[in-house]
């Protein structure tokens, strides 16, 4: 069998072996050494030179290969500002490396314990120590701090295990909460010390805040209410009021998550550590030229944003709504809901009834555009009228009647019938029903009409005018006399007038040039007049001398009028 011809494999060169065996150690020394070279006199505290300040960061040479960052929150004043130039000293402690390599400072003087009496000495004093991550174990993680200790994931200033795990490798910041030298227990916090810093740039940043500056921040987060802003470590509310001159606007709608908006700083509460902020206050009032642009009388096109049971409001535009009061709605007296009218989102025009810039307040009206009706009514509904409506209401004092376009009318209980007397609408009409009815007063003004159903029902003058006819001769009782007529009783419940003609009267007054003849006349009249005789043959021009009071006797129908139910006699010749 031909074996295959494989090429000699070189030996390990013991040579190499022991030079890469030698670097490995040398790197790893160096890097020890680097360490305790940090931690000379029990701290990393070295003193570098500024190199650049920017809004962020500090650079700092510290004498090694690479520089260190140093977050300009802990260099600032407690006026906020940064009194640091380029070429300035600070002292500073490395706490770690960041992702682009360069050393993480801090201005925090840091520990690293030698050995347990250092830890000891650290624990007492609640010393800040400096240690790296090693692993991700149950409940937390792993640290060495000159020893190996237990840092618990709620005590590690990460939100999520992902974050956690990115520490591993890293130098951090921590104090020891318990030492067990017995049993070699070491717990340890970092937690602590990033709330202390948040809390003192917080401190910082808010001694920089004045009431009315206008400031650029962050939207943290959303609320039904409003929205919170970090204005750099302080956190401010922009209530929903204050995010915009239109009402009803939801936050979402207006600012979302991680947007940078400029606002106005409303009020500053020092005490509970509370900021309210503007938005809205940053643009012009609306309100302030809409007197000059809305005037009574104009007609306008909205918006329906919110109805309420006493109206509807509509946007005219940004920051600007009017009311249509529900009165304002329908010329009908009684009113429906004003959501069975409007709806919300719907657009709408209507007529401007009023403007109050001082109460910023629009009125306006939607009947105003369907006209007054009532300018008709004048025309179709004078007294005497016959209409027919529906009854939408009944009221122990009468029933309101719905005559269409608008207009109701009323009748009186009293005006209901004359057959019996109610005690209440209801005994004799029901909402719904269809009646006919006369009308008997019209008030434009007051937008007000009478009716009467019984003015409509037959009367005893209907029946009496339907049975007879002008010229029939007919008996009745006077029942008045008064000066030019008598009032004629002719049945139960039909009266007629007489109407009188006092020939007699003007007798009473001769002129000078009278003959003797007339004087013999009058005489004799008179003489009758006094014995109270029967009636001396006179013609009807002496009627003021014949009809008395309660006086039965014959009379004539000189007229009969059915609309008007009269009827007019005179004494049968």
């Amino acid at each position: 069998m031909n074996q295959r011809n494989i090429p000699d494999t070189p030996s390990p060169d013991p040579a190499a072996s022991a030079e890469e065996s030698t670097f490995a150690d040398i790197l790893f020394q160096f890097e020890q050494g680097q360490r305790k070279t940090d931690s000379a006199g029990g701290s990393s505290s070295l003193k570098g030179t500024v190199i650049s300040v920017s809004a962020d960061l500090v650079m700092v040479d510290i004498g090694r290969k690479l520089e260190g960052s140093l977050s300009i929150e802990q260099v600032r004043d407690a006026a906020g500002s940064v009194p640091l130039k380029p070429g300035d000293t600070i002292q500073v402690s490395v706490t770690g490396r960041g992702e682009d390599g360069y050393y993480r400072l801090s201005t925090t003087k840091v520990v690293v314990p030698k050995d347990w009496s250092g830890m000891e000495k650290a624990f007492a004093d609640k010393a800040i120590v400096s240690g790296v991550v090693e692993e991700v174990i149950k409940g937390g993680l792993r640290v060495d701090i000159g020893a190996r200790a237990f840092l618990p994931a709620s005590r590690s200033g990460t939100r999520d295990a992902e974050e956690m795990a990115k520490l591993v490798g890293q130098e951090i910041e921590c104090r020891i909460t318990k030492l067990d030298v017995d049993n070699e227990d070491i717990v340890v916090d970092r937690r602590g010390i990033l709330d202390e810093r948040a809390g003192k740039a917080k401190e910082a940043a808010f001694a920089n805040l004045k009431e009315g500056d206008v400031v650029t921040g962050t939207v943290r987060s959303l609320m039904e209410f409003g929205a919170f802003v970090d204005l750099g470590g302080v956190d401010g509310l922009l209530h929903v009021a204050e995010m915009s001159w239109s009402r009803g606007a939801k936050p979402a709608d207006i600012v979302k998550v991680g947007d940078q908006i400029q606002v106005k700083i409303l009020k500053i509460q020092a005490d509970a550590h509370k900021v309210s902020l503007s938005l809205k206050q940053l643009q012009a009032d609306p309100w302030t030229v809409a007197a000059e642009t809305y005037k009574v009388g104009d007609r306008v096109r909205g918006t329906v944003t919110r109805v309420a049971d006493f109206g509807a409001f509509v946007q005219l535009q940004a920051g600007v709504e009017g009311l249509i009061h529900v009165s304002e709605m329908s010329w009908a007296r009684k009113q429906t809901r004003a959501s069975d009218v409007l709806k919300h989102g719907e657009a709408v025009e209507a007529v401007i009834l009023s403007v109050s810039q001082a109460d910023k307040r629009i009125g306006l009206g939607l009947k105003q555009l369907l006209g007054d009706p009532w300018e008709e009514a004048v025309r179709k509904y004078p007294a005497g009228t016959n209409v027919e409506g529906t009854v939408i209401s009944l009221q122990p004092f009468g029933a309101f009647i719905d005559l269409g376009s608008g207009i109701e009318g009323m009748i009186h209980i009293g005006d209901i019938t004359r057959e019996k007397r109610l005690d209440h609408p209801k005994d004799l009409l029901t909402v719904g029903k269809t009646v006919r009815a006369q009308v008997s007063e019209l008030d434009q003004q007051r937008k007000r009409i009478r009716l009467s159903m019984k003015a409509l029902e037959p009367t005893s003058a209907d029946e009496y005018i339907a049975e007879h006819q002008v010229g029939e001769e007919v008996t009745g009782r006077v029942i008045d006399v008064g000066k030019e007529r008598a009032k004629v009783e002719l049945g139960d419940g039909v009266t007629g007038s007489c109407r009188l003609q006092p020939k007699a009267a003007a007798a009473t007054a001769p002129p000078a040039d009278r003959s003797a003849s007339d004087i013999a006349s009058l005489t004799a009249m008179l003489e009758a007049k006094w014995k109270k005789g029967q009636d001396s043959g006179g013609s009807a021009g002496d009627q003021a001398d014949v009809l008395r009071t309660g006086q039965i006797r014959r009379f004539k129908i000189i007229n009969l009028d059915a609309s008007q139910k009269r009827i007019e006699v005179e004494p049968a010749g």
